[in-house]
């Protein structure tokens, strides 16, 4: 089993962001579970979902205190120790950067570290400064876990046609930036 956890804050799409993972990866054939978890109901505030991929039934409910990959969409959350928290050994963290610049990688990182401008993107393939898509599709082209396609899929079945053709351009802007397949040994590691 794959397990993902997404920091944001309130109103950057991680729950959606969650859910479109998992629609993708079951839409590919795999098993995919997907869940928030948030205290005060308020835009702003920091918030994390969830995501369980397998290639069996996910039975596991509870939240993921020891993720194989981070997300983060907020890169503020950062300052926040519990944002890479539990971080398996070996495990990969991708961030947003509010800069067109990368973030550097934390000593230690090298490789296992990916940032890219996914806000500067959805402002410009979408209209809104929503990095999620854009995201999830860095995500996928470093780590091969499913096809494009099955997250632009999950994409039109949750979108009007407009807004998701809009998305999809965000998810292969951000996977043209970033090295194609470099941490498909975490996906490979969980027998995937």
């Amino acid at each position: 089993m794959l397990e993902i956890r997404i920091h944001g804050r309130g109103g950057q799409g991680n729950v959606v962001a969650a859910y479109l993972l998992a629609a993708a990866v079951v839409d590919a054939g795999l098993y995919g579970q997907a869940f928030p978890a948030f205290g005060a109901e308020r835009r702003g505030a920091p918030v994390a979902a969830f995501v369980r991929v397998a290639r069996d039934t996910v039975r596991r409910r509870c939240q993921i205190d020891r993720p194989h990959i981070v997300v983060v969409q907020d890169p503020t959350l950062l300052k926040s120790p519990a944002t890479l928290a539990g971080l398996e050994e070996g495990g990969c963290v991708l961030v947003n950067s509010a800069r067109a610049e990368a973030i550097p990688a934390p000593a230690g990182y090298g490789a296992r570290w990916a940032s890219l401008p996914a806000t500067r993107i959805a402002e410009e393939t979408v209209g809104r400064p929503m990095p999620n898509s854009a995201l999830l599709g860095a995500l996928l082209a470093l780590t091969g876990l499913c096809p494009l396609a099955a997250l632009e899929q999950a994409l039109e079945e949750r979108f009007p046609p407009d807004t998701a053709a809009r998305n999809k351009r965000a998810v292969r802007a951000a996977a043209e930036r970033v090295p194609e397949h470099a941490w498909r040994r975490v996906v490979d590691a969980r027998g995937l």
